[in-house]
């Protein structure tokens, strides 16, 4: 075997730090900060695992602080100002990897939680935003759809607002199913001409939670934070897919859907109208490991991580909503995620590719990469 020789220590620090910064897999930070512990150092102190996740979704960048909750290795912040800037620095560290880990590893799924609110409703309730999330087009004898009131100019849009399963969400996609009226004569489809989607958090979240809201359209209630490109809509009675182009985190756990302009008139009154059948949100919760707590007016927030539900992320519910397969992803989901985990907490002998337990004895030591 040749001699062993350590590329940090014959690199300069901002080229060693370009070179670990290509690594976008979560895991390989990890595996690499248990090479020794001048490399696990190095990884900490620049604050690697953070700048992936910022990379991957920008909206991290609001993070004003990092919490661990329930985790019994905390100890009491004591001690030089030094020590407690490397404490900080190690919780960021054990937070964002797992976080970037989550991410990447768990089950894209239906994540609405509750229709809330829609800018206005032709016959409510019978015709009300809740009707959006049966997938089926008739219950119970009876047409099961949202609309619009009629407004004799096509570009008054109209805007649905649902709560998201979690404060904590990736979407990946929003899907939408203008409603045919099969009752009518020629059979209209009320589609919209396009769509936007904004996401965001409420000012005061017990408001909203204690507000049934129903027909009411609380605009004045919520804090946009993202807002996409406008995407045209057909005019057919079928699941239409709106894919982000990037998978973006919703802070906060509040969609909006803003249906823009009219394209069909009902031949009864002369009036443009918009109906939906379904609406279907494709992303992934990340609770209850992670919640966060926002700051108003700043828009900040407190990233929380409870350490002991590590183990229970709950993956978003298959599409097809069997318990059979939900169980089933959920138990390969955690089986994948353990050993990142416990290499977090310092059981790293759970990775098998790699003699940990040889690494541990000889953290000091240099090693061939």
């Amino acid at each position: 075997m040749g001699p062993c020789m350590d590329f940090l220590n014959w690199l300069d620090p901002d080229m060693s730090l370009q070179v670990l910064t290509c690594l976008d897999d979560p895991t390989d930070l990890v595996r690499i900060s248990s090479v020794s512990r001048s490399w696990r150092h190095f990884v900490i102190e620049n604050g690697l695992c953070k700048k992936l996740c910022l990379r991957m979704f920008p909206q991290l960048s609001r993070v004003a602080q990092v919490i661990e909750i329930n985790n019994p290795d905390t100890k009491a912040e004591v001690g030089s100002s030094n020590s407690k800037e490397l404490e900080t620095l190690e919780r960021e560290h054990r937070v964002y990897a797992f976080l970037a880990c989550g991410f990447t590893s768990f089950n894209v799924g239906d994540s609405i939680k509750r229709a809330l609110s829609a800018s206005s409703t032709d016959n409510f309730p019978e015709e009300s935003i809740h009707n959006t999330l049966e997938p089926r087009d008739v219950v119970g004898r009876r047409a099961s759809y949202w609309s619009s009131k009629g407004q004799s100019d096509p570009a008054v849009p109209e805007m649905l607002i649902y709560k998201l399963v979690s404060d904590f969400v990736v979407i990946n996609e929003i899907n939408i199913q203008p409603f045919k009226a099969y009752f009518q004569l020629g059979e209209p489809i009320y589609s919209a001409k396009a769509v936007r989607f904004r996401i965001g958090h409420a000012k005061s979240p017990m408001d909203v939670e204690s507000d049934p809201m129903g027909e009411s359209f609380p605009e004045d209630k919520f804090i946009w934070t993202y807002s996409s490109q406008v995407f045209p809509m057909t005019q057919e009675n079928i699941l239409q897919t709106f894919k982000l182009p990037e998978p973006v985190l919703c802070i906060g756990g509040f969609l909006q859907i803003e249906l823009l302009g009219r394209v069909q008139r009902q031949e009864m009154d002369g009036l443009f109208y918009i109906c939906v059948s379904h609406v279907q949100v494709k992303g992934k919760s990340l609770s209850p490991a992670f919640g966060v707590e926002i700051h108003e007016p700043s828009g900040q927030f407190v990233l929380k991580n409870n350490m002991q539900a590590k183990g229970n992320i709950q993956p978003s519910l298959p599409e097809n909503d069997s318990n059979v397969n939900a169980d089933l992803d959920m138990e390969r989901d955690i089986r994948d995620m353990l050993p990142f985990v416990n290499m977090l907490q310092g059981n790293v002998a759970d990775f098998d590719e790699f003699e940990w337990n040889d690494v541990e004895e000889g953290m000091d030591e240099e090693f061939v990469v």
